[in-house]
C-alpha cells in the first residue's frame, strides 16, 4: 500500500516511499523547502486477539484511549519516516505516520476513523503512539499498577527497546505483553515533533473496504487533506 494520495487531491503519505512536497515556510533555513524523502520501516505484526485495536499513547493513555474494531488476527505495522534534514542526509529524521495495514491494497480516499470508544485522535504527552490489543491494553494497565513502564516496572522496562537502536531503531519497539496469553504485543513508535494531540485515519480502497489505520504526526501533508 504505497499510493500517493496527491493523485486524488489529497496531501496523505502515509505507507509512501520517495520525495514528498515539504510543507514547510520557503524560508526556513532549518529544514527542507523543496521536498521531504520519506521511507517506510517494518515494525513487525501486532497481534490482535480480541479484535479490537487501541490506539494510544503508551506511557499515558495504555487502556484508556481510542479503540477501533478490526477483526481477530495479526496486523502489519509500519512507520513511515520523512528525512527533515536540510540537505536530505538523513541526519534529522521524524516519524510522519504510524500505520497498522489491514489488508492488501490501492488506497484511494483517506478520512478521519471513527472509533467504537474515544475521539478519532490521540493526544500525546509521553513523546510515543502505540498499537496495541484493546483487552491486552487494560490487562497491561492493570497489572503496572501505577509504576512507569518506560523505566519501573519488571522483569523489563520498555525503555530497553525503546531507546535500542539494534531492536528495530531508536525511539521504536515491539514488545510481548509480560502476560502473553496468545503472543499480545504493543508496537510503538516516537511521535514526530513530540507531544501534541494527532489525528486517527483510515485508508480505504475504491469498493470502501479498509486499507489501514493511521496515527498522522502531522509531518508531512496537510490536517484538511479528507474527502
Amino acid at each position: 500500500m504505497s499510493t500517493d494520495l496527491t493523485d486524488n487531491g489529497l496531501s496523505f503519505y502515509a505507507l509512501v516511499t520517495g520525495p514528498v512536497p515539504s510543507p514547510f515556510e520557503k524560508d526556513n533555513r532549518y529544514v527542507p523547502t523543496d521536498m521531504v524523502p520519506l521511507s517506510v520501516l517494518d515494525l513487525g505484526m501486532l497481534r490482535v486477539p480480541s479484535g479490537r485495536v487501541e490506539a494510544c499513547d503508551p506511557f499515558v493513555s495504555l487502556g484508556e484511549a481510542s479503540v477501533f474494531e478490526i477483526g481477530p488476527g495479526d496486523y502489519p505495522v509500519r512507520v513511515t519516516i520523512a528525512d527533515v534534514s536540510r540537505k536530505h542526509d538523513g541526519s534529522h529524521e521524524r516519524n510522519a505516520y504510524l500505520s497498522l495495514v489491514l489488508a492488501d491494497g490501492e488506497p484511494t480516499a483517506v478520512k478521519a476513523a471513527e472509533p467504537l470508544r474515544g475521539a478519532g485522535y490521540l493526544g500525546v504527552d509521553s513523546g510515543m503512539v502505540a498499537f496495541v490489543d484493546a483487552e491486552a491494553a487494560v490487562a497491561m494497565s492493570v497489572l503496572a499498577d501505577g509504576a512507569n513502564l518506560y523505566d519501573d516496572f519488571e522483569p523489563e522496562p520498555w525503555c530497553v527497546p525503546v531507546d535500542s537502536p539494534e531492536h528495530y531503531r531508536e525511539g521504536a519497539a515491539n514488545i510481548v505483553m509480560p502476560l502473553d496469553r496468545a503472543g499480545e504485543n504493543i508496537i510503538m513508535a516516537s511521535s514526530g515533533w513530540g507531544d501534541g494531540c494527532y489525528p486517527l485515519m483510515i485508508t480505504r480502497a475504491a469498493d470502501g473496504a479498509p486499507l489501514g489505520l493511521h496515527i498522522d504526526l502531522g509531518v508531512v501533508g496537510e490536517d484538511d487533506a479528507q474527502v
